[in-house]
C-alpha cells in the first residue's frame, strides 16, 4: 500500500513524538547523563530501534515516513531504497515495501572478504536512491553512505529519517552541500513539547533538558569542567 492521505507536518511531528515517548524511545535524566556513540555526553537519549518490537507504533511510523517521502520528495523520485547499517535497515526494507520499490542496505565499511562490497543487494548505475536511517545527529554518518551509493554510479540526493536532532547549526546546509537533501518526521523539540503535555517527566527535568537543547555545545562544556 502507498499512503496518500495523512495529517500535515505538524501533526505527524506530535504523533511521532507521543508514540517514541509511548514505547519508551525517550529517556531524559539531567543527574546522570547519558554517553552518546559519539563520546559527547547529553541529558538526552533516543533508541528508535525500539520501534520494530511495537507493530502498531512500526505500522504507523512506517506510513508516516513514507508519505513524508512523497510529499516532501516525489511519487516517481526514486528507484531504490537503500537502509544505512544497521539500524537503517528494517526501515529502510518497510519503506521499501510501501512504496513498492526494491531496497539495498549499505555497510559502513567494506566486509573485508567476499566481494568486499559495502552495498548489499542490487543497486545500478543511474538508479536514484533514497537513504533511509533511523536517525541524524550532525549528518555527518549520512555522508558516508551516499558516498558509497555514489561510487556505484547511482545517484542519492536525499535521506529520510524518523528522528532528527534538530538543535546543531547548518546540518541541512551541510547535507545540501553535499546534495542531499533532509527528511524527518520530528526533533528533540517535538519531544520536549508532548513531554511536556503528556506529563511524562518531571517539570525540572524537561526544564534542564530545554538548557541542553539551546546550547547543546555550552552545555557539554559545562559538563567537561
Amino acid at each position: 500500500m502507498i499512503p496518500t492521505s495523512f495529517p500535515e507536518k505538524t501533526e505527524i511531528a506530535r504523533l511521532t513524538a507521543r508514540m517514541l515517548l509511548e514505547i519508551g524511545a525517550v529517556d531524559f535524566n539531567a543527574t546522570q547523563p547519558f554517553t552518546h556513540a559519539s563520546g559527547k555526553q547529553a541529558p538526552t537519549y533516543v533508541d528508535c530501534r525500539r520501534i520494530v518490537s511495537f507493530p502498531r507504533v512500526r505500522s504507523a511510523l512506517m506510513d508516516f515516513l513514507s508519505v513524508t517521502i512523497l510529499r516532501e520528495a516525489g511519487f516517481e523520485a526514486f528507484d531504490n531504497i537503500a537502509g544505512g547499517e544497521t539500524a537503517g535497515i528494517p526501515f529502510g526494507a518497510m519503506v521499501a515495501d510501501r512504496l513498492s520499490l526494491p531496497m539495498t542496505y549499505v555497510r559502513k565499511k567494506p566486509k573485508g572478504y567476499g566481494r568486499n562490497a559495502r552495498i548489499e543487494g542490487v543497486m545500478t548505475p543511474g538508479q536514484r536512491v533514497l537513504l533511509v536511517e533511523d536517525l541524524t545527529t550532525d549528518g555527518g554518518s549520512k555522508l558516508s553512505f551516499v558516498d558509497a551509493i555514489r561510487e556505484t554510479g547511482a545517484t542519492c540526493a536525499a535521506t529520510a529519517v524518523i528522528f532528527y536532532y534538530g538543535i546543531y547549526p547548518n546540518v541541512e546546509e551541510t547535507l545540501a552541500a553535499h546534495g542531499v537533501k533532509l527528511l524527518s518526521l520530528c526533533t528533540w523539540w517535538d519531544v520536549l513539547a508532548e513531554a511536556r503535555a503528556g506529563d511524562h517527566f518531571d517539570a525540572a527535568t524537561l526544564d534542564a533538558v530545554e538548557a541542553y537543547l539551546r546550547d547543546p555545545i555550552g552545555w557539554q562544556s559545562g559538563v567537561m569542567v
